[in-house]
């Protein structure tokens, strides 16, 4: 029996998880939930599986879940804000913390799961693109496992395991294209957000969605895999292909080049990451070979989506400069949601917060979090100035 925390319980990651947990009673249990605000389903996985911690965003939330949960009938502890993250990613009575928390809001707690030697199931990208130095290096000091449940880098973990890692040539990052890959750079001006949220192979929550359809996704990934795996910039190439039944491919030095295929569903790479090493029974479909057709790939096309060059700058710069990138896309992504930013200025909103960043020399952990904070002030700025 495994006993797990969840952060980020009620997005789109922590369902599927507690689904697979549901589905494998005798395998997991909860002991920590955490969501923001969503504090209606909160209660109905309390419920449901009887943590003994639940934490939501703020005060005013933990009142309203006390007030709809009786919680005389149930033995769990309402906890709010950072103090009840950290709770929740370094309970005693949880062996690993599954972060599916949205944004920079997961680094401090998955480096707080860290430090109480939690292993790590990571949904959590920017806590690798803010830290990915600072993390990896602290997991290592604590021998705690750290295993991804983003599709592609749960692809490229199953596709080196076995494989001597001095034998690794390239990684090679596959990426749908989003819903506007044919769509005329012109055109961008018109898009609204229940446009880019229509993603056309996969589910996923609204940031995330966002991301896909800038390809500001695949450039974050291109960091995360950097620290993940412990390669250079020059190691990953990013590959459009728009089936997304090739989840992500690694090349070796003899030529070969090994992949990962599945249905678009995270609850393989999810169940992967929870019961590594071993495959749960899922019963999730193979994908119907001869009924697919052809699985095309092309170049990213850097000029139309401007937000992957814009990454792999900030990849290549290093220090607090990929925090100042994610933090000016989260403000830019959050405007567009909120219709206050059109689609086609979200990269010049990053571009130039980025170009205003004096990049810290000595990257500390207290640096990084400075440059996210002025980030987003900085962000917010350019919006009033771009619009």
């Amino acid at each position: 029996m495994k006993l797990l925390s969840i952060l980020g319980s009620t997005g789109s990651i922590g369902r599927n998880t507690l689904k697979i947990v549901e589905k494998f009673p005798e395998r997991f249990a909860v002991k920590a939930l955490a969501g923001k605000d969503n504090i209606e389903l909160l209660a109905k996985q309390i419920k449901r599986f009887c943590p003994e911690i639940a934490v939501v965003f703020d005060e005013k939330r933990a009142h309203e879940l006390k007030n709809i949960l009786p919680v005389e009938e149930f033995d769990v502890e309402i906890m709010y804000g950072q103090d009840g993250y950290r709770a929740a990613a370094t309970h005693d009575n949880v062996e690993m913390v599954v972060t599916a928390v949205v944004g920079a809001a997961g680094l401090l707690p998955t480096l707080a799961a860290i430090e109480a030697g939690k292993d790590i199931a990571l949904a959590n990208k920017e806590t690798l693109v803010m830290a990915g130095e600072i993390v990896i290096q602290k997991a290592a000091d604590k021998g705690v496992k750290i295993l991804p449940i983003d599709s592609e880098h749960s692809a490229i973990f199953q596709c080196i395991e076995g494989q001597r890692r001095e034998d690794l040539e390239k990684i090679h990052l596959t990426a749908s294209g989003g819903p506007f890959l044919n769509k005329p750079a012109n055109e961008f001006f018109e898009i609204k957000p229940e446009d880019a949220l229509n993603h056309p192979t996969w589910k996923m929550g609204k940031k995330v969605s966002i991301d896909s359809a800038t390809l500001m996704n695949k450039g974050l990934e291109v960091i995360e895999a950097m620290h993940l795996f412990g390669v250079s910039q020059d190691m990953i190439e990013v590959v459009i292909h728009p089936q997304s039944m090739i989840h992500s491919m690694v090349s070796y030095r003899d030529g070969s080049v090994i992949a990962q295929l599945g249905i678009p569903d995270m609850k393989g790479a999810i169940a992967y990451s929870i019961s590594y090493p071993e495959r749960l029974p899922l019963n999730q479909p193979i994908p119907d070979f001869a009924g697919m057709g052809a699985l095309t790939f092309q170049k990213p096309d850097f000029e139309k989506f401007p937000c992957l060059d814009l990454a792999f700058k900030a990849c290549d710069t290093g220090k607090t400069l990929p925090a100042v990138l994610n933090a000016a896309n989260e403000t830019a992504v959050q405007a567009f949601l909120d219709q206050r930013l059109s689609f086609a200025k979200i990269p010049k909103v990053i571009e130039k917060t980025m170009s205003r960043h004096s990049v810290a020399e000595h990257t500390s952990l207290d640096d990084i979090l400075e440059a996210d904070k002025w980030a987003r002030k900085e962000a917010e700025g350019v919006i009033k100035s771009v619009k």
